[in-house]
């Protein structure tokens, strides 16, 4: 207490700064990401998002690598379970027609970051980290380039799907996969 003030011990604060992020980006983007606006979320006063991020860009690049890992995380956890190149197209169709993708608010995030990365190239390797997880995840079943392919059509198919007035079915999804990787549908 060398400065005069007793600090708050508070070890989540950071991270609830990181989720509140998340969160102002979903609704606002990332044009409408203000410090003020990341401090109400979190419920913290201002001066706690810089004392923990020296600059939003470092805030929204922290924020943008959890949302990254999460859904790499679960991408990843979901293709751990498969045993065999069927289990794998299961899979695939989960994560496209199931909750680790299709997710709304994932979906909503993903779009930010991709434009952000765009604008800002040292985030892209945040992008490149992802994409390089997703598909180590699936050369496990299919060799790199329909590794590749796969990992574009989970993020497109959900991407149409989130606009489209007739988005693709679970039955549709199945036989994409598997066409593209030459099971029988």
């Amino acid at each position: 207490m060398a400065d005069g003030f007793a600090r708050r011990n508070d070890p989540e604060r950071r991270q609830r700064i990181i989720a509140a992020a998340l969160e102002v980006i979903a609704e606002h983007g990332v044009p409408g990401t203000t410090h003020r606006r990341i401090a109400a979320a979190a419920g913290v006063p201002l001066g706690s998002v810089t004392y923990y991020f020296t600059s939003l860009e470092t805030l929204l690049t922290d924020a943008f690598t959890q949302l990254a890992e999460e859904s790499s995380h679960a991408f990843a956890a979901r293709m751990a379970q498969a045993q065999s190149h069927d289990d794998a197209r299961a899979a695939i169709i989960d994560i496209i027609a199931g909750s680790v993708w299709a997710e709304p608010r994932t979906l909503l995030l993903s779009y930010e970051l991709y434009a952000f990365a765009a604008r800002h190239p040292s985030v892209s390797t945040v992008m490149q980290g992802w994409m390089n997880n997703s598909r180590a995840a699936l050369e496990r079943f299919f060799d790199p380039l329909t590794a590749r392919a796969l990992d574009a059509l989970v993020e497109g198919i959900g991407i149409h799907n989130s606009i489209d007035p007739a988005p693709l079915d679970r039955n549709a999804i199945s036989d994409i996969v598997h066409r593209i990787t030459g099971g029988a549908g």
